[in-house]
């Protein structure tokens, strides 16, 4: 496993392949798109995913928590996908089971009302400004702030030698905002187009690999 160390405003961020982020000064893990709830929302509907992308998400949050162990957790949108279903049960336990605080900053799926997470003891918000970093859901050029924002699910299709045409998800950096991929198992991407100004982070091999930002077509 191999993470990827950047810096914005005077700040550390460790990009981590699990499409999570390690925020060093605050101590914070952030973390976007996990879309709890999804898979038993399309196995009521009778879509064949298997039962195993339930207990998928959960052990990767388990692994990226334990690897930082931080003080603070925050989920930047579409935490839960649907209404509560059976996996808002095993959401409970593994909130009650850790030791960092959690907030989410709500999303467009995050149809639960607050008052459940908070219930939970974790605390919901439309958006987080810290300085000058800006979190929310969707994300949103604001002046004097860098964004940090998940909802898109960004990917990119790498056409090197040997991958033809592979796509993968990835951290998509531009000047005044960084989008981070989506973090459940059950999401897909979708594949962005960079300028000559955007910075990449593809995730392959369990690694954090930076790329040209103007990829090959």
């Amino acid at each position: 496993m191999q993470t990827h160390s950047i810096q914005i405003k005077q700040q550390e961020f460790v990009l981590h392949p699990s499409g999570a982020v390690y925020w060093s000064q605050k101590d914070m893990l952030l973390i976007a798109d996990v879309h709890l709830g999804k898979v038993s929302h399309f196995r009521k509907h009778g879509s064949a995913v298997p039962l195993q992308a339930i207990y998928a998400n959960f052990d990767n949050l388990d692994g990226v928590v334990q690897h930082f162990k931080p003080a603070h957790i925050c989920f930047l949108g579409d935490l839960f996908h649907s209404y509560i279903n059976e996996e808002w049960l095993l959401f409970a336990s593994w909130v009650a089971r850790q030791k960092s605080k959690i907030t989410l900053v709500s999303g467009n799926h995050d149809i639960i009302a607050p008052q459940r997470f908070e219930d939970l003891d974790v605390q919901v918000k439309e958006e987080w400004r810290l300085g000058s970093l800006l979190l929310t859901h969707i994300p949103e050029l604001r002046a004097g702030y860098f964004n940090l924002a998940g909802h898109i699910h960004p990917g990119v299709q790498l056409n090197g030698i040997g991958l033809r045409g592979v796509k993968v998800s990835c951290f998509h950096k531009t000047p005044d905002q960084m989008v981070l991929p989506a973090f459940g198992t059950f999401t897909g991407h979708f594949i962005i187009s960079p300028t000559s100004d955007d910075h990449i982070f593809a995730i392959a091999d369990d690694q954090v690999i930076p790329i040209t930002a103007a990829l090959p077509k």
